[in-house]
């Protein structure tokens, strides 16, 4: 598929930005288009893809799809008309860095640390125990977590995790905890894959 074919009103440049970046800029744009305008955010981040999936559903505008040339994505989101945007929520039960180094030293045997970022961002740096489910892949993969434990959901800033608990919310999961500022602000020991 060729980008000759999708037109878009606005073309944003996000490349070379790592999460969150691409989804606070686009958020930025959008709000100063018309509805039904389509909005090309050109990416380099391999996290942006379910980051703005997951950010436009949870928005309301329309994920249309995405082109890969070479190293570049070409997202492409339709804005929605007034009455169909959400108002963003944001996830009211939190934990900071520091609450959860201290349950994860008092043995945590009834909480599950769910680390949402992409694979890449997992193997180069993460909390010894955390399950990694990328954020794109969460709504598939729900069976893999209990519904009886408490859940901490990690990412890079508290973004992409606060995401993940609104969704774990309306997917009926109660005990879920959004940690905030997320491994951007870790002091902790971490792993990574070898």
């Amino acid at each position: 598929m060729t980008t000759n074919h999708i037109e878009a009103n606005e073309t944003l440049d996000c490349t070379g930005l790592a999460c969150p970046m691409p989804i606070v800029r686009t958020k930025k744009a959008i709000q100063n288009m018309n509805s039904g305008e389509v909005l090309e955010v050109q990416a380099t981040d391999k996290g942006s893809l379910a980051d703005l999936q997951a950010w436009a559903k949870s928005a309301g505008h329309q994920y249309l799809g995405t082109v890969t040339e070479g190293e570049l994505l070409k997202h492409f989101v339709r804005k929605a008309s007034p009455h169909d945007v959400k108002q963003e929520a944001t996830y009211p039960h939190t934990a900071t860095n520091e609450e959860l180094e201290a349950r994860l030293s008092g043995g945590a045997d009834d909480m599950l640390l769910l680390d949402v970022r992409e694979a890449a961002e997992y193997a180069f740096g993460h909390i010894a125990g955390a399950v990694s489910i990328p954020l794109g892949q969460l709504e598939q993969r729900l069976e893999e977590l209990p519904t009886d434990r408490e859940l901490f959901v990690i990412c890079r800033t508290g973004s992409r995790s606060d995401m993940a608990c609104n969704l774990l919310a309306e997917k009926g999961y109660e005990k879920a905890r959004n940690v905030i500022p997320g491994m951007s602000g870790w002091s902790g020991p971490v792993e990574k894959l070898n």
